[in-house]
């Protein structure tokens, strides 16, 4: 008998009988997952071993939910779930991510932007069965940094170096004020509101939905704020125009930021990648 472990197939559609192998791979993305557009652009498949199942199958409960709300987002058209893990298959939401368009077409779409993501927020929190509270987010940034898997990558610049534990200390110390804030603004949140996963019409740049739901969940706000705004200054051409497109945001949006619950927020997400 021999003790020669055979290699699992790779992870594609095909391999849980999902169309007839046009699919090619998309390399974009940081979860993880095997993501795949077919050949003719209608659909995405995204694929993970059994670890990330129980996930995948969140994010597929997460999409329905949200597109049945009026919150436009792509469209479960198959599942797919066994020994060698799950499949998820969607269709395409038309357009463009709004992190590939110039600063000249985000500044032209950004009203349209904060429009968006305003109406999900003012999806009714009590409508949402998913949770993405602090607690939970502080649950996993521990359980990464313990397992010293921080991604340098994700963090600001001027962290990166920084241990960790250190960086989590940092968050831990304000737990109880930024708690009695979000009890106190409660919102269904995308979880990861940052460019990519924002897609665009090219010809009116109005928004035709969010992608990439594993995260959505009520939470506070700053949530989801805190990561558009610092993402879209990689595409604004200086601090100038940066300052300027966060005002236009939030008299669209309808509310200033709280520029330390924006700050706790973004430096608590890179600690929950890993």
């Amino acid at each position: 008998m021999s003790d020669r472990h055979e290699t699992p197939p790779p992870l594609s559609p095909v391999l849980f009988g999902v169309g007839d192998g046009g699919w090619s791979p998309v390399t974009a993305g940081e979860s993880g997952a095997a993501v795949f557009r077919s050949t003719d652009g209608a659909r995405y498949a995204k694929c993970v071993g059994p670890e990330g199942a129980a996930g995948l199958a969140e994010e597929r409960d997460r999409a329905g939910w949200l597109t049945g709300h009026g919150v436009p987002g792509p469209r479960v058209l198959d599942w797919r779930d066994g020994e060698a893990g799950a499949c998820l298959v969607t269709a395409a939401v038309p357009g463009v991510p709004a992190d590939q368009v110039p600063a000249g077409e985000l500044g032209a779409a950004w009203d349209r932007i904060a429009d968006a993501v305003r109406r999900l927020h003012e999806v009714p929190v009590s409508a949402c069965p998913f949770g993405r509270s602090l607690d939970a987010m502080v649950a996993v940034a521990r359980a990464v940094v313990a397992r010293d898997a921080v991604n340098p990558e994700f963090l600001p610049d001027e962290q990166r170096g920084t241990p960790g534990t250190e960086l989590l200390g940092r968050l831990t110390g304000q737990l109880a004020l930024r708690r009695e804030q979000e009890a106190a603004d409660l919102v269904v949140c995308h979880g990861d509101l940052c460019l990519p996963n924002i897609v665009l019409d090219p010809e009116t740049l109005d928004v035709s939905g969010f992608i990439d739901l594993g995260r959505l969940g009520v939470a506070d706000r700053h949530a989801d704020l805190a990561l558009l705004l610092a993402n879209a200054r990689e595409t604004w051409p200086d601090e100038e125009r940066a300052r300027g497109a966060d005002a236009a945001f939030a008299e669209r949006y309808g509310l200033a930021p709280d520029p330390g619950r924006l700050r706790f927020y973004l430096h608590l997400d890179p600690l929950t990648w890993g």
